[in-house]
């Protein structure tokens, strides 16, 4: 339950940041996030042009929602449910907050520059928050995620570049150079900063010395991962102990320590952050 309330939670936390970062920073400024959401700028740019909007109503969560269902559908057919819903809840305060606040007439600070780092690190914490509760804020997320499921080898920046490479071409024309530069500027610090966030992202290495024997065992029963052993002794006490290797992600390392701690309190345990893992090692989304 714990485990269950802390995921909702940052998913709820990093939404509502996300819908504020675009909110307070972007829309303002005439930034465009790339992305789904961009494109929904976009759309909304076009309409405008044609048709005339209520002035206190900001029709880019509507449209943000509507691109996303038929990425939902691919997800539901994908990923398992509990992304599923979650993903879905993450839409919809998105648009419930887009929507029902009044749009900015002003930007939080008139400097372009700042409006794009500030709602950069905003945005860019919400994503990353909703990621790591093991959902996602729809928009290209979701067949990112949809194809690191069917692909663990899949390079998720592969398809956000090739998207957002065709929106800012189609910036250039529709608005001018310097908001185009500022929007590619605002998405490499978005990424950068959800990527910290991110922690299934980063691999780690643990190995393990233990006196006890049923340790590896229950690693797997507990965690579903792979555990390679083989028997060691130390050099001053020549006493024999079990050396475990197991690879994780980083947001497994808490559950790793309680499963340490809770089966050998003496175990003496060393993690590498960041190795370079290949094979039969599964991304856990």
């Amino acid at each position: 339950m714990s485990k269950t309330f802390k995921q909702y939670s940052e998913l709820t936390a990093g939404s509502i940041l996300l819908s504020l970062g675009i909110y307070l920073f972007i829309n303002p400024c005439g930034i465009n996030f790339g992305g789904v959401i961009g494109l929904a700028q976009i759309i909304k740019h076009f309409i405008s042009l044609f048709f005339t909007l209520p002035e206190n109503t900001d029709i880019m969560g509507i449209i943000n929602l509507l691109i996303n269902i038929p990425l939902f559908v691919l997800a539901f057919r994908i990923m398992n449910t509990q992304f599923c819903i979650r993903t879905m809840i993450s839409i919809l305060i998105q648009t419930l907050i887009l929507s029902l606040l009044p749009p900015l007439k002003q930007p939080v600070t008139p400097d372009i520059l700042l409006n794009c780092i500030f709602g950069a690190m905003i945005c860019g914490t919400g994503v990353g928050l909703a990621l790591r509760s093991s959902a996602c804020c729809g928009g290209i997320d979701i067949p990112c995620m949809c194809l690191v499921k069917l692909h663990p080898g899949f390079k998720t920046g592969r398809i956000s570049i090739m998207i957002n490479a065709v929106l800012f071409s189609v910036c250039l024309f529709i608005f001018d150079v310097n908001i185009t530069m500022y929007s590619i500027v605002f998405v490499a610090i978005l990424y950068t900063v959800a990527d910290h966030f991110h922690s299934q992202n980063i691999n780690v290495a643990a190995v393990i010395f233990t006196d006890n024997a049923d340790m590896k065992h229950v690693i797997m029963e507990k965690m579903g991962r792979g555990v390679t052993f083989w028997n060691g002794y130390g050099a001053y006490t020549n006493h024999s102990k079990e050396i475990l290797f197991c690879a994780i992600n980083k947001y497994e390392t808490s559950e790793l320590h309680n499963i340490i701690t809770g089966t050998d309190p003496h175990a003496f345990v060393t993690f590498f952050e960041g190795p370079m893992i290949e094979g039969g090692f599964e991304k856990r989304l």
